[in-house]
Parts: structure tokens; sequence; C-alpha cells
């Protein structure tokens, strides 16, 4: 009952206006393929101004503070939920929730202005709050990384959806005359709930993008810029721990080294471009014909290396042959071809570096047989 529900709408304000400013560095540091952080700002900033003009109440014209202010808050609502969208790739529903803004508006300045009446006021707002926030959190949490971020933010708009249908039911028996700030233990506990939600949601978004970006600093320090395949140290990292594991379980692995045949030619006679788009397509199609166990790794140039877990010599041979192949119906001009050498691992054997030596030799005996051809170590 001490609670001053003005003051905390204002304060609830003065934070979002901080997130904003937080997610507007972000959205301008941040790689562009982290997409969403743009959404936010603004969602954050709509609900700043909207909490500003929400406790000016009494002191400004209702059609800012009651119209306005409620119309800015769903509209900020519903962008944080279109950043989610853009955040984890769906496709975004702007259409939709403008639809439902513009449709509450005629309700808004008819019960404010020609028959007021706070208690349908109140109907209609926590409705329509209840099914933004209810819908952004099932985005977050079917579709968002399983982490720490992901449960704040969803949960924070749960409880929030939680006291949008508390409220949705206390305003059946609101008087027409009542008032946002009428202080009660149930107005205390709603507004005080929505500033501390409306907090952990700007929290566990900005935690959501650092989590991003620290996958993709991972994943650019594990794979390759051009072609995204894991680089020789990423593979051989991966190597180790996979010999390890089938030593333990006295399981074959074995290894494939592949080198492009004349790549230097494709090169010189037809430029870079044109010789990083032979890489790139050969690696989508190793990738496409490889398990998702498989390491496939790139070590520099036009040589490339796969680890197959759990994979016998006569396997590994069929799947080599079915690269080799798949590389020669090359769809990409120029064409090129492709020269494989097989290795598996024996009982005992501790580093990766001796079956890579031993698939090492079988490629250059495949080299001398011609190219374009698989051969397997002795």
């Amino acid at each position: 009952m001490s609670i001053d529900p003005r003051t905390v709408v204002l304060l609830a304000g003065i934070m979002g206006g901080m997130m904003a400013m937080v997610l507007l560095f972000m959205r301008r540091n941040y790689p562009a393929n982290i997409r969403g952080l743009g959404e936010w700002a603004a969602a954050s900033a709509l609900i700043f101004l909207s909490t500003l003009l929400l406790g000016a109440r009494d002191l400004i014209p209702d059609f800012l503070s009651v119209v306005a202010g409620n119309v800015l808050l769903l509209a900020g609502l519903a962008l944080f939920h279109v950043g989610s969208q853009n955040f984890l790739g769906r496709p975004p529903s702007t259409r939709p929730w403008a639809a439902l803004i513009l449709a509450v508006l005629p309700l808004l300045l008819w019960f404010t202005h020609v028959e007021p009446h706070y208690g349908i006021r109140v109907l209609a707002m926590s409705l329509l709050m209840m099914v933004l926030t209810a819908a952004h959190a099932l985005t977050l949490l079917r579709h968002g990384v399983r982490s720490f971020a992901t449960y704040l933010a969803g949960g924070a708009l749960l409880v929030q959806t939680a006291a949008q249908a508390t409220r949705f039911h206390s305003a059946f028996s609101t008087t027409p005359d009542s008032t946002l700030f009428l202080l009660s233990p149930a107005q205390a506990w709603f507004v005080s709930t929505y500033a501390f939600c409306l907090l952990m949601v700007s929290i566990g978004l900005v935690l959501m993008a650092t989590d991003k970006l620290r996958a993709e600093f991972e994943h650019q320090a594990s794979h390759d810029s051009l072609t995204g395949a894991l680089t020789r140290r990423a593979f051989l990292d991966a190597c180790t721990q996979e010999l390890e594991r089938g030593r333990r379980k006295d399981r074959v692995c074995s290894l494939l080294i592949m080198d492009l045949d004349h790549f230097k030619n494709i090169n010189d006679s037809y430029g870079h471009q044109a010789g990083d788009r032979v890489l790139v397509d050969f690696v989508d199609r190793v990738a496409g014909l490889l398990r998702r166990p498989d390491q496939f790794g790139r070590f520099g140039g036009e040589e490339f290396v796969a680890l197959l877990p759990e994979t016998s010599p006569a396997e590994a041979m069929v799947v080599a042959e079915r690269i080799r192949a798949e590389v020669e119906r090359t769809l990409v001009q120029p064409g090129c071809t492709v020269s494989i050498g097989v290795a598996s691992s024996v009982p005992d054997e501790a580093a990766i570096d001796t079956i890579l030596s031993r698939a090492d030799v079988a490629l250059y005996a495949a080299k001398d047989a011609g190219r374009n051809c698989v051969r397997a170590a002795a």
C-alpha cells in the first residue's frame, strides 16, 4: 500500500529509456547478421515514451496520457516480439500486430472522450497485452537457444501474461471513474510486476544478443571464413577427441585427405573468385554426403580432411568413392576433380598425426595413379 504507482510507472519508463540506449549501442557495434537489435531498441524507446505519457495522467490531456500512451505501449510490446522473431530467424508478424493495435484505437478514443469508462479500457488493453506477451514468450521458448538468457526473458513474459490475465479478470468489477493510480493492493501489485518484468525481459534480450555474439566469435575462430569447414586446429582437436573415444570403445575411425586436382590452373586461368566458388561448391557437396558425427575441415588451400567415426576401411572407401564421383559431376564451372587418400586407425593408436601421415601417403599414391581416384593406405 505504500507503493506509489505513478512513481513506479515513471521509474519503469526511465529504465526503458536506459535499455533503449544500451540496445541502440549494441545495434551499432554488433555484426549485421545479429538481427533484431534495432527493433528491440525502438521498442524500448516506445515504451519509454508511453510510460512518460501514462505517468503524466491528469497533468496532460487525456488523448496524450490515455490514448497515445496506451497505443505506444502496445506498439512497443509488438515491436519487442518482431525483434525477437528477426533475432531468431523467424518470419516477423508485423501486419497482424499493427492491425490489432489499429483496431483497439477507436475503442480507446470512444471510452476516453465520448463515454469515459476506465474498466472497459482496462479490459481491452489487458487482453491485447496478454496476447502480445504470451506470443512473445512462446516464440522465445519454442525457437530460442536453451540458455539462462532465453529462460529469463521468456519467464518474465509469462509472469507479465499472468499479471495481465489477473488484471483482465479484476477489470469486470472496476468502476467507470477509476484510475490507473488508484492506491490499492491490486494496482500496486500490477504496476510493480509490470515494471520488474519489463526490466527482466530487457536484460534477458541483452544477454541473448551477447550469447549470440560470443557464439559468432567461437564459430569464426573454429571455421574457415570462406567455406565454413573446420579450421586445421579445430579439426585436429575434434579428431583427437574422437580418436580417444574410439580407443575407449574399441571402434575404428577412418580419415580421408582430399586434394582438388590442378586447382592452381583454375586460379591462373579463371581468377581467384572462380577458384573460391569451386571451393565453396566442393565443401557443400561433400558436407551433403557426410553424416552428422563426421568431422570435415580445411587444411589449407585446396586440401580438405574428413574424419569418419566408427567407420571401417571398406566403408570409408565407399564414402570416398561417392565423394569422388559427386565432385566429378561438377555443376559449377570451371569443373574439377579430386584425389583422395584413405587411412583407418589401428588398435592403441594414440596420435592423429599417425593416421594423417598414412592418409597423406595414400593421397600421393592417388595422384601418382593419374588423379581423380581413391587410394587406401597400406
